[in-house]
């Protein structure tokens, strides 16, 4: 199977809600597991993308227009379409689990984690790309 999609890595959702959304891989695995028998990883990706952000808005619209809204899926390889571009998520592999999956309060507390996360990268101006809407 494919040995291209690490962690860490930038992908292009292709199938499902968030078809056309960016996501970064969290854990992959090629051969499955007991409860998805397909290759497949763990993705956290971006639901809802800042908005256009000028010089003559005050601070308040600013840092209401910078928000984020992320999604957590565990997705089949077959419905990704990895990209050149890698984004480090420091400590998010403890995060997300199996357990996050089955238990939706595990899941609320996870999202919130990579909302604050994706937050602070794109307040950093780091990654550009991976916070802009793609164009189709």
């Amino acid at each position: 199977m494919p040995g291209f999609i690490k962690p860490g890595k930038v992908a292009v959702v292709l199938q499902g809600r968030h078809a056309g959304k960016k996501a970064v891989v969290i854990k992959n695995f090629d051969e499955g597991n007991k409860a998805h028998p397909y290759p497949h990883a763990v993705v956290a990706g971006i639901e809802r993308y800042p908005q256009k952000v000028t010089k003559s808005m005050g601070k308040t619209k600013i840092a209401r227009r910078s928000t984020v809204k992320p999604f957590i899926k565990v997705i089949n390889y077959n419905h990704i379409m990895p990209t050149r571009y890698t984004l480090e998520l420091e400590g998010t592999k403890s995060l997300l689990t199996a357990e996050t999956f089955k238990e939706p309060s595990q899941r609320k507390t996870a999202k919130k984690t990579i909302r604050k996360i994706f937050e602070d990268k794109y307040k950093a101006g780091k990654n550009k790309w991976f916070f802009t809407k793609l164009r189709f």
